[in-house]
This record gives structure tokens, sequence and C-alpha cells, in this order.
């Protein structure tokens, strides 16, 4: 069973429960915007045209719906007297990818749009998607037709809908299981689509014929949402799929969750979870991470069902007033389990079954080299952090269109932002390791087994939640550790490490081993005592920690996990055990002493 640490986990150390927040009182802002918008419509056809290098408030809430943020550079320049500082509005735009499947020419077409329409990169995310940066807003509608030409959404990668529906990546062939698994995945994402018709109205309407391309959604004519309705979601709303033996998407983490329960290769049904999120606000004491708690066991042939009532429990009874508290995890907290779980019942409309005894056991980021089952292989290229960029030296972009256009792989994304090439020949081993040298990038077999387990979130400079750096500074955090790592043996020892430059924590890093949040420019917030089977939530360890200062920290706490584990224990389950206050201790002797013998 998972250590269930939920409401009392607050960034703050707050200890008391949360005040009741169900009466009722003013809707937000944002919902405001969704219940005016005309079922997500609103102001962004006229914003499209208008000649402004953005839009106004109301769209670019509603835009996140449709698979986009507006963002502003905020890289600080230099300004010359008497210049006034002007910020620089592109758009991020994701694209919805159910279990991170994707073809070979699919993903070449995402290179493509990156290099034509965006920053030059291309970014996988920690849910299985693809993101580009730096799209400029007159450019925001041939983006997204390009993404519907080659049979892709960004409708719902963003917005208070349902997101990218995760699954296990691993390509094995002749296995009923993941393949009946990965079809649900594919059945929950459609069921829970929007249903809207403004997404084809505003993005895949002709402008010179009017001809409209429906090439998913809704409709003609509009439709309203049968499960969502006028004001869809009070927020965000996520989900997984994973496997006992492999919980590779952090099943935990997510509003709902469905793990696997299987026998000789027969799936009996799914053990639901519900209430996972990672998101804090630090100006709210009242805001926590939290793990999902299990609900029930359903059969198959009721997974979509049962979505679907937790679902609209979550519309009709989540906090419309206060974003921060609008989450599943918070309408869970203030209903009481024992509440929520009744309320799921009625609109399922049976009772509902107690979980199967089995939970999570094993974590495969299946990178690496793998068979399939079918006589084939499959690949898994560890990228870092999930960027796709060439620079010199380094050329990975140019070494991914070589493999695709010369070999031609299935590809796959996994939730730690690497890739799958699939359908592989023994033959592809020696092809694909020269491409990649050809080209200045490591095979993953090349590459630290600390740097291949750390994740990071975007951050500066593109992210206007972020008060410090993650991704830019990540690597170069891993380049000072790996020596010292390997100095303690611990070279070949698997332990998460996620960074976030704030405590939003999209790189999930609150069940981690090691957590590094974003607390104010150049500091952080260290956690410790998670784990990589991403059922525990971590502790806080250090606050306000300087960047400078995070290698030696963390150092410190390696060499008393070196020097007083247990026998197969993993860092976080030693965390756990000693207790956060004597690993403090023995570490800042540590510090001082400069050895872990003079402090033992």
């Amino acid at each position: 069973m998972c250590n269930q640490r939920g409401q009392h986990y607050l960034l703050q150390g707050r200890k008391e429960p949360m005040p009741d927040e169900s009466a009722p009182v003013k809707p937000s802002a944002v919902e405001v915007f969704k219940t005016d918008s005309d079922y997500l419509k609103g102001d962004i056809p006229e914003e499209l045209h208008d000649g402004e290098a953005g839009f106004g408030k109301g769209s670019i809430q509603l835009l996140k719906n449709h698979g986009t943020y507006q963002q502003a550079d905020r890289d600080k320049k230099k300004l010359e007297p008497g210049e006034k500082r002007v910020k620089k509005i592109s758009f991020m735009i994701r694209t919805r990818i159910p279990g991170g499947k994707l073809t070979a020419d699919q993903m070449l077409a995402q290179i493509d749009l990156g290099d034509d329409l965006a920053n030059g990169s291309v970014r996988l995310t920690t849910r299985q998607g693809i993101q580009h940066h730096g799209v400029i807003k007159g450019d925001l509608k041939a983006y997204i037709q390009k993404i519907n030409d080659i049979q892709l959404t960004t409708l719902a990668a963003c917005g208070d809908v349902e997101r990218n529906v995760m699954c296990c990546p691993a390509p094995i062939r002749n296995n009923t299981v993941r393949d009946e698994m990965m079809e649900k995945a594919e059945q929950i994402a459609e069921a829970l689509a929007p249903r809207t018709t403004a997404y084809h109205e505003i993005w895949l309407t002709d402008d010179e014929t009017g001809e409209k391309t429906l090439a998913s959604g809704g409709v003609d004519g509009h439709e309203v949402e049968p499960l969502y309705g006028p004001t869809y979601l009070p927020r965000k709303f996520k989900t997984a799929f994973a496997l006992p033996e492999d919980n590779c998407v952090d099943v935990y983490a997510n509003d709902l969750g469905y793990l696997t329960i299987h026998e000789n290769g027969k799936i009996l049904g799914y053990n639901v979870l519900a209430g996972g999120g990672m998101g804090v606000t630090p100006s709210a004491a009242k805001t926590f991470p939290a793990l999902a708690k299990r609900l029930c066991f359903v059969p198959p042939e009721d997974v979509i069902d049962i979505a679907v009532a937790i679902v609209k429990v979550q519309r009709d009874y989540g906090n419309r007033s206060d974003r921060k508290v609008a989450r599943l995890k918070y309408t869970i907290h203030n209903m009481g389990f024992d509440a929520f779980r009744e309320k799921v019942e009625e609109y399922f409309g049976k009772p509902l079954t107690a979980c199967h005894d089995v939970d999570v056991y094993g974590f495969d980021d299946h990178i690496g080299w793998y068979e399939q089952g079918d006589g084939k292989f499959f690949y898994g290229l560890n990228i870092e952090n999930g960027r796709i960029i060439d620079r010199e030296g380094f050329q990975l972009k140019t070494a991914l269109r070589k493999i695709l256009n010369d070999i031609g792989p299935g590809v796959r994304i996994t939730a730690h932002q690497s890739i799958l090439f699939t359908d592989l020949d023994e033959s592809d081993r020696e092809r694909i390791a020269t491409i990649l040298h050809d080209h200045g990038v490591k095979t993953s077999e090349e590459i630290s087994t600390l740097r291949r387990w750390s994740m990071a979130c975007v951050a500066l400079p593109t992210c206007g939640l972020a008060v410090a750096e993650s991704e830019r500074v990540l690597p170069g955090l891993i380049d000072t550790l790996e020596p010292e790592v390997a100095k303690l043996g611990l070279d070949r020892d698997a332990f998460t490490l996620r960074m976030t430059g704030c405590p939003n924590a999209c790189a999930r890093p609150y069940n981690a081993d090691i957590g590094i949040v974003g607390r104010t420019k150049d500091k952080y917030t260290m956690f410790l005592g998670g784990r990589l089977l991403g059922d525990r939530l971590n502790e806080k360890y250090k606050d306000v920690v300087p960047f400078d200062d995070l290698s030696r920290e963390i150092t410190a706490v390696l060499a008393c996990y070196k020097t007083e584990r247990q026998q197969d224990e993993t860092l976080g389950d030693f965390c756990d055990r000693k207790g956060l206050d004597d690993v403090r201790t023995w570490a800042d002797q540590w510090l001082v002493n400069g050895t872990a013998a003079e402090s033992s």
C-alpha cells in the first residue's frame, strides 16, 4: 500500500486542516470567461486578426483549451538610455498524443514545425505530449492546421478539461494486456474529449472559401457539451494507465489513475485511483500536493463509465471561485473521501467494488534496447529534459531526422521526456549508434544513471509562473554531481532527481527521491524521501538553498545514504526510514568536516 501523507504535506509547514470552502461565492474570472465564451469561442476569432501581438485576458484563458499558452520572453536585456522594455509575446503550443504514440512521419512533421513556425526546438513533455515555443500570433492558425493535417490535435492539450491521457508506452508485441491497456487509454481520451466546434471554426476553416475541416471534435453546428457543459471543469484533469510491475507514468500523481490488474495474460479489471496532483501555490498555505487514493475496482467494460462519473462529480462539486483549490484533490479533501466515494457511486449508478490488494511494485523507464516479442526490438533514447535541439557539437535534432527518415521506426514518447524507436531490426543497433555519434549525441548506454533519472520543467525564460531556473541549469548541476556520485560508488543506483522552477511542479518533484523546487531567484527548496515507484510523497528537507550550494547539499545527503543505508535500500526508502532530521544532522556535520568518515 502507498504511504498517503496528503493534506498535511504543505509547503509552508502548516498543519491545521483546510477551512470549509463549500459555501457558494462569486465565481472566478476564468469561470466568467468560460460561461460567456459560447463553448470556448469567445473573442478569439476577432482578436486573431486584430493586428496585436497578443490576446485579451479572456481569450488568453480560453486559448489554453485549444492547446496554446500566451507567453513572454522573460530574459532580461540591458536597456539603452531612454529605451522602454517591451514584452516579446509568443505562444507555446502543445499537441495531445494519447499514450505518446506517433509515426515516424508525424514526428518528422513535429520537428519541421519547430523550424518553420517556432523557435527551432521541440520539447517532449512529462505527459507524453509535444510542445513548441516561440510561435507568433500570426502563425497560430497555420500551426494548428498543420497539426491536424498529420491527424493529431492540440485541442484539450491544456485547459480545464481532460488533458493528454498517459499510458505505459513500451511496445511489447503479442501482449494482450499492454495492447488492451493502450486501447482503453485511447478510448478514455476520446470519451473525455471536448465536443465544441469552436476549435474547428477558428482554426480549421479556410479563410477564403469558408470550408471547414473537421479532423477531430464535434459535428457541424454548435453542440452543447454533453459531459462538460458550458463551463467545462473547474480546473485541469489528468488521467494515466499503469501496470503494477511498471508505473512509468507516475499513476498516483494523476487526478484519475487506472492500475491494470491482470493474471495469466488477461486483464481482470482496473484499480481506480482518484485525487492525485502535484501543484502547490506558494502564497496559499491551503494548497498541497497529493497522491491519488484507491477508490474502487472496475471490470474493463466499466472503465469509461467510472471516468465519466468521477469527471461529473468534479464538474458539479469542484471549487469554481478559487482556482488555487479547484483540482479534484481539493474536492475530495473538502467533501471527505467517504462522501466523495458515495457521490461517485451515485453518478456511476451501481455499487463500487473494493480495490484489489495489488499495488505498484515496479518502474521501468524503458531506456536502452529491448526485445518486442515479435522478433523486432525497440530502443529507448534518453532525451535530456525532453529538449530536441541542434547546437554546436550536439546535433540531436538532425540525428533524429536521419533516424526517422532512414529507418522509419514507430515512435513513442515516455513520461520521462524521452523517446522510444519501435519495430527495429537487430542491424539497426549499429546504425542508430553511428548516427548518434556522428552528430555528437551519446547513446543511452553512455549517459550516467543520475542523468537518466533526472527531469526538469521548462521554467525560464518562457513560463510565466517560474521564479527560478530549471531546464537551463539542471544539466550543469548533473555535470557537477556526476563525479561526486561516482566517488561515493553510487553511480549505478537509480533514484529520481526532479527540478522545477516553481512549486506548480510540472516535473513531478514531490514524489521524487530528490525534489528541487524553485523558491525565489536562484534559490530552491529541497525535498527528500519520495521514491522511484512514485507512490510516496517526499518532505521538505531544506528551504531557500542557493543554486550554487545544491551540489554540495545533495552530495552530503548521498554520503549519508552511502554510509548508513541498509542492504538493497533505495535512497528514498533510506530517507523515509531514517527521518529527515537525522539525515540533516548527519549531512550538516559532513559539510563541515568534509568526509563521511570524520562524521561517522
